[in-house]
């Protein structure tokens, strides 16, 4: 495992942030920062690439993804209709591409982050910044500003759109109660919607960290034991070793979870700003229809 991660190198160098360019106590650069920067580029480059339609001049086999952009479609598509069109639903085309986008993103930083790339890119980074003891790493979503600033974007869509969508509808869902009680009604929905972005920003944060910290503490137990004891250090190794790459497989698995349940609370979230004023004009119809017969 040791040599997964690169020699002297700790689980916990891919949750920490280390600085390259700083002005007037603002990062500018950062091995996190980086990490997006390198997720972002990715997906442009790759994606369009990976997706590509052959062209072979027969009209069916050219419209049938293959190989790995079957496997991309069949992800959007799960998306798409399984995750956005119950929540969205006549407002499903709007907001696919972010839902995908968000996905997308969020998966590239989870797996990028598992990936020893610290021990790599450490002499070109000390070439460039000199005063670097690091190079490019680490997981970005194990960042709580990472993490808040996706959930922050989510937040946006939410009121911009709600306003948008909703008018003044939206605003009548902060008070869902008689307007005497809107005093306590309006604060209590605000808070609410904090809460649902501060969740969204939290879950993804702590669960990236977790399994690095996790890692972390199950080496450790390698040089407690292997100062006391070779034999008893080489023993726990073993041990310790076989369990920490049955749990990076594991780490595999949450990367892609955690991208999951970051875009399905996000288009659960947006759905619920936009979708319901639609199914409250349609039961306030349905009851006036009703009265008048």
């Amino acid at each position: 495992m040791t040599g997964l991660l690169g020699a002297g190198s700790s689980p916990l160098d891919h949750v920490v942030q280390w600085e390259y360019v700083q002005r007037g106590g603002l990062t500018l650069l950062s091995n996190q920062i980086a990490m997006q920067i390198l997720a972002a580029v990715l997906l442009i480059l790759l994606f369009p690439r990976l997706v590509r339609l052959a062209s072979t001049g027969d009209t069916v086999r050219d419209l049938t993804p293959r190989g790995f952009g079957n496997f991309i479609e069949t992800i959007c598509n799960y998306l798409r209709n399984e995750v956005a069109r119950p929540a969205l639903e006549r407002h499903t085309d709007r907001f696919i591409p972010y839902i995908w986008s968000a996905f997308f993103y969020v998966l590239f930083c989870n797996l990028l982050g598992l990936l020893p790339l610290e021990p790599l890119t450490r002499p070109l980074v000390r070439a460039i910044f000199p005063h670097a003891h690091h190079g490019i790493g680490g997981s970005a979503t194990g960042n709580i500003w990472v993490t808040g600033t996706l959930a922050s974007c989510t937040m946006v869509m939410i009121v911009f759109n709600g306003l948008r969508i909703g008018g003044v509808r939206y605003l009548a869902h902060f008070c869902p109660g008689p307007l005497w009680l809107a005093p306590l009604l309006v604060p209590v929905e605000i808070i609410g919607l904090v809460a649902k972005i501060f969740a969204l920003c939290v879950r993804l944060f702590a669960n990236m960290v977790a399994g690095h910290v996790l890692l972390a503490v199950l080496l450790s137990f390698i040089f407690v034991v292997g100062a006391e004891s070779f034999a008893g250090g080489l023993g726990v190794g073993v041990l310790v070793v076989s369990v920490s790459v049955a749990f990076y497989m594991l780490e595999i698995f949450v990367a892609f979870l955690q991208a999951f349940i970051f875009t399905f609370l996000t288009t659960l979230f947006i759905g619920q700003a936009i979708v319901l004023h639609h199914s409250d004009h349609e039961g306030d119809h349905g009851r006036a229809k009703a009265a008048h017969e």
